[in-house]
């Protein structure tokens, strides 16, 4: 499950939920962006501290966010270097298949553990098919098979054909996480707000447990019209 804050660690882990991504989606559901681009490296080290302090005994990934690992291998490594040392995270994702193989090798060369992610890219969708099922079943085994080879200790299928998921999840010796990929994957992952009914555009794959954004209405609604009527606070 993603979390980006203290408070929703702390459920999650209560949940019984032992994996925890803070992801740069961070960007969108809860900083009011239209896309995880402008999230910052600092961004994401505060929120993982956050979560970081939240939870006690969850593994805690930090998503690396755009630009923050891009420009060569020594940048990389710094910043995921950042968010294990300032974040407090456990390990860290980027995105990328092929082409961020020799990143992955790097960063796992410091002796930080990297889990990979590749299908659609948010990132980047913007900038080729978008947010399109992935379906290239050459491309996307290459990917998968640079990222395992590269030392990462795990992989993000997003948006994947579910046979190829599938394919890829028997295929690979370390396990698949599945973000609207179909049941095969070795383990699944969705972003909390859209799970919780806090994001008002979820994606289609996603199953909605609840609906705190329109109970957080009524409350809200409830407390002004106390405060209106001078209900709330009640005399001292």
């Amino acid at each position: 499950m993603t979390a980006y804050d203290a408070a929703f660690a702390r459920c999650a882990e209560q949940a019984g939920i032992d994996v925890l991504l803070v992801g740069d989606s961070v960007g969108t559901v809860v900083l009011g962006y239209d896309s995880t681009v402008p999230v910052t490296l600092d961004d994401m080290i505060h929120h993982t501290a956050a979560v970081a302090r939240g939870a006690k005994h969850a593994h805690i990934i930090g998503d690396m966010p755009f630009g923050s690992y891009q420009t060569s291998d020594a940048e990389a490594v710094r910043s995921a270097s950042r968010l294990v040392q300032e974040g407090r995270a456990t390990s860290v994702k980027l995105e990328g298949g092929v082409r961020a193989a020799d990143r992955i090798k790097a960063i796992v060369g410091a002796g930080i553990p990297v889990m990979g992610h590749i299908g659609v890219l948010p990132q980047t969708a913007g900038l080729g098919p978008g947010f399109r099922m992935r379906s290239n079943r050459e491309r996307l085994l290459d990917d998968a098979r640079a990222v395992q080879d590269a030392g990462a200790y795990a992989i993000v299928l997003e948006v994947v054909s579910g046979d190829l998921a599938a394919e890829i999840t028997r295929e690979l010796k370390i396990p698949t996480i599945g973000i609207g990929s179909g049941p095969a994957c070795d383990g699944q992952v969705l972003v909390l707000y859209d799970l919780l009914g806090l994001y008002e555009q979820p994606p289609s794959f996603v199953k909605q447990y609840a609906d705190f954004g329109t109970q957080a209405i009524r409350a809200l609604e409830e407390f002004a019209r106390d405060v209106a009527s001078r209900k709330y606070p009640p005399p001292l």
